[in-house]
């Protein structure tokens, strides 16, 4: 397997991503139109890589051809105009590296791959999982740690281990362990991006070093959030302190309950799309409405 060049400094990802919703039907058929617009909504308002059939895209109610049919149309609309790092996980070793090497024939710029859920691997184990995955496709990849829905944490030193790898070429953290990731930062190859997958952690995690966020409150928000990103980067760090306290409620707030409930059902309060959600997720709760909505009204999102 080929092993990274330490001398190579170029990120392959960095800056706003945002981790897309799958717009449905009222038969809870992939809205096909509804993502195109979608789409369009956050290329036009600066985010520079999308993520299609993601968890926050609901890819765990979607067979692998809608799979495959969200990520299509993602490069189809993108035409250029932003990275398409398309999500590719699972517990099934062999399973994820089929999809992924239909998926690598899309178009891609990369693959997001969420460390496997349930079945809990030792870190050697996820170490050969994302060996073998690596190996099978020639696109570059990214890892996904995100413990809390995975019940397994892909270690510091198991990331430096996978970093070796020349086509794995960063990670998405979601630890929410800030000692976790500053050991990472420290200890990372040249050309190793480190991606917040925490909106409310994007700003103190770039101050600290890492590249950018992968986003869930940019589907809402990617004006604002492309700016804090950008300001972050730039070391400007009053203005993007600002951006940050602006969204810190509506990043709270759209994790009120599981995602992606709220964020779909923010999205139907600023009339972008109706919020369906296939079961076992249900739409958000009475209860939870005004603290979202609050939080919308905060960001400057709603009257």
């Amino acid at each position: 397997m080929p092993m990274r060049n330490s001398g190579s400094g170029d990120l392959h990802f960095q800056g706003l991503g945002v981790a897309l919703v799958t717009p449905f039907s009222d038969d809870l058929s992939i809205d096909v139109e509804r993502f195109r617009e979608h789409i369009e909504f956050q290329i036009e308002n600066g985010v520079q890589l999308l993520i299609p059939a993601g968890t926050t895209g609901e890819s765990v109610t979607m067979s692998t051809e809608e799979q495959l049919l969200v990520i299509q149309e993602a490069v189809n609309i993108t035409n250029g105009r932003a990275k398409i790092l398309a999500g590719i996980g699972g517990n099934n070793t062999s399973e994820v590296i089929g999809r992924a090497q239909r998926a690598s024939d899309l178009g891609i710029d990369g693959i997001l791959s969420s460390s496997p859920a349930y079945n809990k691997p030792t870190q050697e184990g996820l170490i050969e999982h994302y060996c073998a995955l690596a190996d099978s496709v020639q696109c570059p990849l990214m890892i996904y740690n995100v413990p809390g829905r995975t019940s397994s944490n892909v270690l510091p030193k198991t990331v430096q281990k996978l970093a070796e790898i020349e086509n794995i070429v960063g990670i998405k953290e979601s630890s929410a362990d800030f000692d976790q990731v500053m050991s990472i930062l420290r200890d990372r190859p040249a050309g190793f991006s480190v991606m917040s997958g925490e909106d409310n952690l994007a700003f103190p995690l770039i101050a600290a070093g890492a590249d950018g966020v992968i986003s869930v409150a940019a589907n809402e928000a990617p004006h604002l959030m492309s700016q804090m990103v950008n300001a972050s980067l730039a070391g400007q760090y009053d203005e993007a302190r600002t951006l940050h306290y602006q969204l810190l409620e509506l990043m709270r707030a759209n994790f009120v309950e599981t995602n992606p409930i709220p964020v779909k059902a923010a999205l139907e309060m600023m009339g972008m799309m109706k919020a369906r959600y296939r079961l076992p997720l249900v739409p958000l709760s009475t209860e939870a409405k005004p603290t979202l909505r609050k939080a919308l009204r905060k960001a400057g999102l709603l009257e």
